[in-house]
């Protein structure tokens, strides 16, 4: 198969989610029955069978082992360099498209030559909206979601900035950037800006290469009518308590390193600011329930100062912001 013929290249990383993955599958096939498309999985080193699942069920799919856990933009970019599509589509193994979604976003692409990637609206299995496009990180703006003002004032077009909260999420517009479970991109764009950028194992790599397309010279776009349920986004609403397992701390210490990454890519010593007004407004947590007798008060107290010496530990690891971990994280 080759681009004159393919549609779409429908790109699939999976690590350990072999029942989801199975769904993800269904609805690919599905959506893509009127479609010439190939559809790629990239296997980060699962235990679960999922490769086998993917063998024995889908022969139709590439599958792509790799040895270790890649991370999710080095595991695309396995699949990019191979994909042969008009356009390749980034599908989470946790997401499902609904009902023409495929073809929509290949015919939105088609009319809007100028936009190097685009992303649809994300919703819950119970159809509850999901952050579907948003603003890039700043300062002020990180401060704003980290005190909670952004979720106390959705509305407002200045605290509700970097989810755009106050914009009709039925209108189709040009954003900064769009959630990596669900993307379209154009070859052409991608062959511009370079694939994901190694440095980030999870977290940040889909803002830094929407940032990246949007200094090449293209447009970013969202698209509502393009509506593909994402079970990640859904679960992670119902974690309303911090829980520090190890498991926990350590996806919230790859997001930490991540953004020390990004901004001091980005906005140089300005990572230095981010690190600093992260533990700050930990700090003020920790302070204000630390005479508390309340037990939950307590244990608030407790699970900020966690984040405390996990944003340490992000700064030491990355030496703030200059190097990557050696991956796997």
């Amino acid at each position: 198969m080759d681009r004159a013929t393919c549609h779409a290249s429908i790109i699939i990383v999976s690590f350990n989610t072999r029942e989801i993955l199975r769904e993800c599958l269904d609805s690919v096939v599905r959506e893509a029955i009127n479609l010439s498309v190939e559809i790629l999985v990239v296997d980060n080193n699962s235990n679960d069978g999922s490769p086998e699942m993917v063998e024995q069920n889908f022969p139709q799919v590439r599958l792509i082992r790799s040895t270790v856990n890649l991370g999710f933009g080095v595991a695309n970019n396995l699949a990019l360099h191979q994909a042969q599509g008009q356009y390749f589509v980034l599908l989470n193994s946790d997401a499902f498209f609904q009902p023409g979604a495929l073809e929509l976003a290949i015919r939105h692409m088609d009319e809007t030559p100028e936009c190097g990637l685009g992303g649809g609206l994300l919703i819950g299995r119970d159809g509850s909206w999901q952050p579907s496009s948003r603003s890039f990180h700043s300062l002020v703006g990180d401060a704003i979601v980290l005190t909670g003002l952004a979720a106390k004032f959705p509305h407002s077009k200045f605290f509700g900035h970097f989810d755009r909260t106050w914009a009709d999420i039925y209108k189709p517009a040009p954003v900064d950037w769009v959630p990596g479970a669900f993307s379209i991109i154009r070859p052409a764009a991608l062959a511009k800006t370079g694939a994901f950028d190694p440095a980030f194992f999870l977290y940040y790599e889909e803002v830094d290469l929407c940032r990246r397309m949007k200094q090449a010279g293209y447009a970013v776009w969202y698209w509502p009518d393009i509506v593909v349920v994402h079970i990640g986004g859904e679960s992670s609403r119902q974690l309303k308590r911090l829980q520090f397992s190890s498991k926990a701390a350590q996806i919230v210490l790859w997001r930490m390193r991540s953004t020390l990454l990004y901004y001091r890519k980005h906005h140089g010593l300005q990572a230095r600011l981010a690190k600093w007004l992260e533990t700050f407004l930990y700090r003020i947590t920790v302070l204000r329930n630390h005479f508390s007798r309340i037990p939950s008060r307590q244990e608030r107290k407790h699970q900020y100062r966690t984040l405390i010496v996990l944003m340490n530990q992000a700064w030491r690891d990355t030496r703030g912001g200059r190097i990557s971990p050696p991956r796997p994280w």
